[in-house]
């Protein structure tokens, strides 16, 4: 660990935006999951709940693990378990469907607290699902495709989700307390040494300006 490192750490954490979310339902290619999680990553979206009904599709989650350690994802049984995580922190639905009343993407407000709901690749959403949706929003097309692959969506609307943030000074503004900030640090900065101390129920000890563990 470097002063540098631990200070990348610290500013990627201030950045957050903890009322933003992203819902995968039935994502089951491990490689769009993962170019998923890297850009919710690059703009700051802290969680994915990956709904997976199937037990065995959630493998998925473990293949993509390769941003898991800065994005939080967690695995629904279902799309209403997802869909209630959003609703309890009074997050906008939007679903990326190509329907005749779906809003261009671009249209949406997304400096409100927003949870993005991407379809699976092979059968997108289900009637259900999209009876639950605020909001449907789409990509313009001006090919023979009627879509885009799934990761490559999700791209577009989440960086569209940055630029508007980044305008407002969303990404200035702090978001987590001080406890918050100080244990997540620690968990990123040293993520052997904070699950131990998960396991042997032990307080995180402090950090020196590197990042290495101060010993007492």
């Amino acid at each position: 660990m470097t002063k540098q490192r631990l200070s990348k750490i610290k500013r990627t954490l201030r950045a957050r935006q903890l009322d933003t979310m992203v819902i995968v339902d039935e994502v089951h290619k491990p490689y769009n999951l993962a170019a998923i999680m890297r850009t919710c990553d690059a703009v700051g979206v802290p969680q994915i709940h990956a709904v997976y009904p199937k037990p065995t599709i959630r493998t998925s989650v473990n293949a993509a693990a390769g941003t898991k350690r800065w994005v939080n994802v967690t695995t629904e049984p279902s799309i209403d378990k997802a869909l209630a995580k959003a609703r309890a922190q009074s997050m906008l639905v939007l679903g990326a469907h190509p329907c005749p009343l779906a809003i261009d993407f671009r249209e949406i407000d997304y400096t409100q607290p927003v949870a993005i709901v991407m379809g699976g690749e092979l059968n997108g959403f289900s009637d259900y699902t999209l009876s639950q949706l605020d909001h449907t929003i789409k990509i313009p097309m001006h090919g023979m495709g009627e879509s885009l692959n799934v990761s490559v969506a999700a791209a577009l609307i989440l960086f569209e989700l940055e630029r508007q943030r980044n305008q407002r000074g969303l990404y200035d503004i702090k978001h987590y307390s001080p406890e918050q900030l100080q244990k997540l640090t620690f968990e990123w900065a040293q993520p052997k040494f904070s699950r131990f101390c998960a396991d042997q129920k032990m307080p995180y000890p402090a950090l020196d300006d590197e990042g290495d563990i101060i010993h007492s």
